[in-house]
């Protein structure tokens, strides 16, 4: 880092919920802590006030309307945000930052924009989330009423008009960020802009095998789950794993799916060998990550996975798509498997009917697990952060 730290203005689409910006943006804040750096986080939340955690780490806290509504179960957008302009510009204004960093196009994020092209301030962007392909996989409601190629043709139309419009909005920014080497090639080549790794580290005290309850030579196989239940995370597939590996005469599994969503009350009825305990945080959570046995994560949209990182940190080996970032945590073979949906059945029961080398891959797992850390995923973001403040602003306000 160089000796004059840049001052960062942080206004995250989430920070108290539970998902990857939310993570992403607390580990942001404590490594700002831990370092002594100037760091202001604009966010949404029950206090209506700015206050110090230390010394130039500042934080707005803004609570949202009754108007907001729901776009998951703990994620919102309020319309009526802007009534907070006064209270974000000033505290702007008195940080005096060097760049300002946002997360995606929620009202955070459209602040971020303005208030960057508003006051002169280069901008960065981190992409999170792929938003082009949510909006898609969220019309099963209608593509399932559509003949095949017709239900295919609206979500690959769907897909890429969001893809347009999203990647229209990051080219506000002088520099991106991405949490995987595909995402952030694709940004480049929509944008013009330069992108750089932001990838996720991981707590391996508090995601760690000490904290498993359950003996290693327990006979039943615990499979578990954690994130949204929702149709884009693909947990549907899950039904359809059980229903293979009970063909397979494959009875001594158990699964153990942890968060809520839409679809969680169709997994209450589908699945037949199954706990659902809901929303875990802390101890409970961490026990629960290292009392699995093997993480089955079927989603094709995730852009990082943290709680494929969380599992491997925990000692267990993680199952995912070829599709999304998942695929750069786990190393194939070693640490677990990147299948197709048609393979988890096969991948499950192999390490089924092979405990010893599912032990070694629960080390394997913990092993990789130990290389990540926080500390070099901010590091390199400050060294990307160069990128912004030595190429030209864009000198159009961003479009309402």
């Amino acid at each position: 880092m160089d000796v004059r730290t840049p001052r960062i203005a942080y206004l995250p689409d989430s920070f108290h919920e539970i998902n990857g910006v939310a993570h992403t943006s607390r580990n942001f804040v404590a490594y700002a802590e831990r370092h002594a750096l100037p760091f202001l986080c604009v966010r949404a939340g029950s206090r209506a006030e700015a206050f110090e955690h230390a010394t130039e780490l500042r934080t707005l806290e803004l609570p949202r309307s009754r108007a907001a509504f729901g776009l998951e179960k703990d994620l919102h957008f309020d319309p009526l945000y802007f009534r907070h302009s006064g209270a974000i510009r000033r505290e702007l204004l008195k940080f005096r930052p060097d760049v300002i960093h946002i997360t995606g196009p929620s009202e955070l994020g459209i602040f971020g924009a303005y208030f960057a092209w508003e006051q002169g301030i280069p901008l960065a962007a981190s992409w999170h989330t792929n938003v082009h392909e949510y909006a898609a996989r969220r019309l099963d409601w209608l593509t399932r009423r559509l003949s095949p190629p017709a239900a295919a043709n609206l979500e690959q139309g769907v897909e890429n008009s969001s893809l347009w419009a999203t990647t229209r909005f990051y080219s506000l920014a002088r520099v991106l960020f991405a949490p995987n080497t595909e995402l952030c090639n694709m940004l480049e080549r929509a944008t013009s802009r330069p992108c750089h790794l932001m990838q996720r580290g991981v707590d391996t005290v508090q995601f760690s095998p000490a904290h498993r309850t359950r003996p290693l030579d327990d006979d039943t196989l615990v499979l578990g789950y954690v994130g949204r239940l929702s149709v884009e995370k693909n947990v549907a597939l899950l039904t359809e794993i059980e229903r293979g590996l009970l063909a397979r005469g494959i009875t001594n599994f158990r699964f153990l799916i942890v968060g809520h969503g839409a679809e969680e009350e169709a997994l209450r009825s589908s699945l037949t060998q199954a706990d659902l305990p809901g929303v875990l945080r802390g101890a409970d959570l961490a026990r629960a990550y290292a009392d699995m046995d093997l993480f089955v994560f079927p989603s094709h949209t995730d852009t990082f996975g943290n709680v494929v990182l969380e599992a491997l940190s925990s000692g267990v080996p993680a199952i995912v798509t070829p599709d999304g970032g998942p695929k750069y945590i786990v190393r194939d073979q070693e640490t677990g498997f990147i299948v197709p949906d048609s393979g988890f059945v096969e991948a499950i029961a192999a390490l089924a009917e092979d405990r010893d080398r599912l032990r070694q891959m629960r080390e394997a797992a913990r092993a990789y697990a130990l290389t990540c850390s926080w500390d070099a995923v901010f590091d390199r973001v400050y060294e990307g952060y160069q990128d912004a403040l030595e190429t030209p602003q864009f000198d159009t306000p961003p479009a309402a």
